[in-house]
């Protein structure tokens, strides 16, 4: 789930990075952090069902 946003967030930095845009390198920044952190609730949230 995480995933998609980190890869989002990935593409954004990179075109941030090519057109000198640091609101849409924020932006990716941004959207990382929000797929790093839904894949730690995933994960905490799989761990307290069982399912390792």
């Amino acid at each position: 789930m995480g995933r998609s946003d980190e890869a989002k967030g990935r593409g954004k930095e990179a075109l941030g990075d090519l057109t000198d845009n640091d609101k849409l390198k924020k932006e990716g920044s941004i959207d990382r952090a929000k797929g790093r952190v839904k894949d730690v609730v995933d994960k905490a949230a799989d761990k307290a069902a069982g399912k390792d």
